[in-house]
């Protein structure tokens, strides 16, 4: 009988982590696959939530976090700090899912507690991931090049919205190409210090992309903007940030407790 007990256990702590592994596997996923759709989520904090009691702010950092977990199944949840560092807002959310409406889900439930009522939200991206639309048709040594890992632990985040004018997407595929190879070279030197991640916007928002740059050097990200907006596909940017958001890679806990302050 001792034995049977035992075997359930251990089948029971089986089952446990690989339904943990499981929902960090879909979690990267999300982080890494085309087809997911993702949403930045602006916020500033009113100046109400300063004047309530501090046991109430409690309390709703108790139901943003129930919030959170009864997502987690379906979406992956960034949270980044941009106080002290913006005037326009206090931290955004970058949500990941397969589906937008679980995006949209998590914001109404979060945006519905105490905490969310007392946010102005600033501004909202949505946007898409897709395959590698023009790095197919780079020559082979560009290729390799661009495999060089990203670089890890880096606590800066930029985000930067972009708009093309009507002549980018009237030109044709080629010509396209051409300039997204003279762009991609101007990058090749930062691939080791500033992680990137793009996000396609048309028809989903004002936007036709999301630039997202995560980095520990600063001046690294600076002068790699500046290499950007001295290449011939930079003509073509109607709207290049309007906002630009730059914060910091915080967790839940640690930016509500700043908030709650």
């Amino acid at each position: 009988m001792r034995n049977r007990s035992v075997l359930a256990l251990a089948v029971l702590i089986f089952i446990t982590l690989t339904q943990a592994a499981g929902a960090e596997a879909d979690r990267e996923k999300l982080l890494k696959d085309p087809g997911v759709y993702a949403t930045f989520a602006v916020f500033k904090v009113g100046d109400q939530w300063a004047q309530m009691e501090k046991e109430a702010r409690a309390s709703s950092v108790g139901e943003v976090k129930k919030v959170f977990e009864k997502h987690a199944d379906k979406v992956a949840v960034d949270t980044y700090l941009l106080r002290g560092l913006s005037e326009r807002a206090d931290f955004f959310i970058r949500v990941h899912s397969k589906e937008m409406l679980d995006n949209q889900n998590f914001l109404v439930d979060f945006m519905g507690t105490t905490f969310g009522k007392n946010l102005k939200n600033t501004d909202t991206f949505n946007g898409i991931t897709k395959a590698l639309n023009y790095v197919p048709k780079f020559p082979e040594d560009l290729k390799t090049e661009l495999k060089t890992p990203p670089p890890q632990g880096s606590p800066y985040v930029v985000v930067v919205p972009i708009r093309k004018d009507a002549e980018w997407w009237l030109m044709p595929q080629d010509a396209r190409t051409t300039l997204m190879k003279e762009h991609t070279d101007a990058t090749v030197i930062y691939l080791k210090t500033v992680k990137r991640k793009l996000y396609h916007s048309s028809g989903l928002d004002d936007l036709d992309f999301i630039t997202y740059f995560e980095t520990a050097k600063l001046d690294d990200f600076n002068n790699l903007v500046t290499a950007l907006l001295q290449v011939k596909e930079n003509r073509h940017n109607k709207r290049f940030g309007e906002p630009t958001l730059l914060g910091t890679l915080r967790s839940l806990d640690e930016i509500l407790e700043i908030l709650s302050h």
